[in-house]
């Protein structure tokens, strides 16, 4: 039976990718933080199934810079497969926690390379990397070649660990590979980004439970994509001979507006109707133009982001409306 050990397990992509590896007939081992919330509601249905919780799926405690307890986990467990897609993952946020973000998403994936490199039993390892190592890229769409220009502190760690993690492949003969991925949302996407945020406040509005939604700029564009392709994307990286990196996008731009309109109109309302624009909300350096060419992922691991970004905004509308009726039916009984 293969063995996959996550990082960063309980997180969107963490929880889509569990629920895809156990389906394959895979052994999984998560690495939880010490500090997270004892609620992770994203792996509740797999907690509660007692044919999978700990006899298939086995949860471990440690932060991403306790460098002895991960090299212990890994040593016990003996992966054929690690996942790192633990990190500070929040660009917004990254500009007030700049030091927080480059601990935990540059040097922790360092310090997990350092780890691998000296197993007995190297597993394959992928790392979760991101669009916004791009920044103001100057040519769009973005492929595996393209120059890395971040220009916000989270883009700038994802940078330096996607450095190294293409260095430690090429230096020390690692199977070691970046999934570069362009935005991906999900109706298990945190509700501080502002997919998530506008969504809600659309569902939340339609049952008459909020008024209006403040937003930042809306002009910014981006690709967005569903996350549970992008995991079956991560998965089949991981399947092949040689080790690379990987683009994975939709090939296709779109900006907030876009995303609040197709969002509102799952609900059948006008967003101007109810959304006001907030200083506070404005990011001091913002990326552009970046959209990713996904066609090497196409080619070589037979995949494509199918989901349309009308059919992302009703999907996440839709659970965020059932999730709101069933408080409601709840906070009523």
């Amino acid at each position: 039976m293969t063995c996959a050990l996550l990082t960063g397990i309980t997180g969107q992509d963490g929880s889509y990718l569990t629920e895809l590896l156990l389906g394959r007939g895979y052994t999984v081992h998560g690495i939880v933080r010490r500090s997270s919330t004892i609620q992770r509601t994203r792996l509740d249905h797999l907690f509660a199934d007692k044919d999978v919780y700990n006899r298939r799926l086995f949860l471990h405690y440690a932060d991403l810079d306790d460098v002895t307890t991960i090299r212990r986990i890994l040593s016990k467990t003996e992966p054929d497969e690690l996942y790192h897609l633990a990190g500070q993952s929040h660009v917004g946020v990254s500009f007030e926690i700049p030091e927080t973000t480059c601990q935990f998403t540059a040097m922790g994936t360092l310090k997990l390379l350092e780890i691998v490199r000296d197993l007995e039993k190297q597993p394959r390892m992928l790392h979760i990397s991101s669009s916004e190592i791009f920044g103001r890229p100057d040519e769009s769409p973005q492929n595996e070649r393209t120059p890395m220009r971040p220009v916000t502190p989270y883009g700038i760690a994802k940078t330096f660990a996607t450095q190294m993690v293409t260095f430690y492949r090429e230096s020390f003969n690692l199977f070691a590979c970046n999934a570069i991925c362009y935005n991906h949302e999900s109706s298990r996407r945190g509700e501080s980004f502002v997919t998530r945020k506008i969504t809600r406040a659309a569902a939340a509005i339609a049952l008459g439970k909020q008024k209006d939604l403040a937003l930042g700029s809306l002009d910014g564009r981006r690709d967005w994509g569903y996350a549970p392709e992008y995991v079956e994307a991560m998965w089949k990286m991981l399947q092949q001979q040689v080790a690379s990196d990987f683009v994975l996008a939709t090939g296709t731009s779109h900006s907030v507006e876009e995303f609040l309109a197709a969002a509102f109109e799952a609900v059948n309302l006008d967003w101007r109707d109810h959304v006001v624009q907030d200083e506070r909300y404005m990011r001091p350096s913002e990326v552009s133009r970046l959209v990713g060419d996904p066609s090497k992922a196409n080619r070589d691991l037979g995949w494509t982001a199918e989901t349309t970004l009308p059919q992302l905004a009703r999907l996440m509308v839709e659970s965020d409306l059932a999730s709101l009726k069933s408080k409601e039916s709840i906070a009523d009984s």
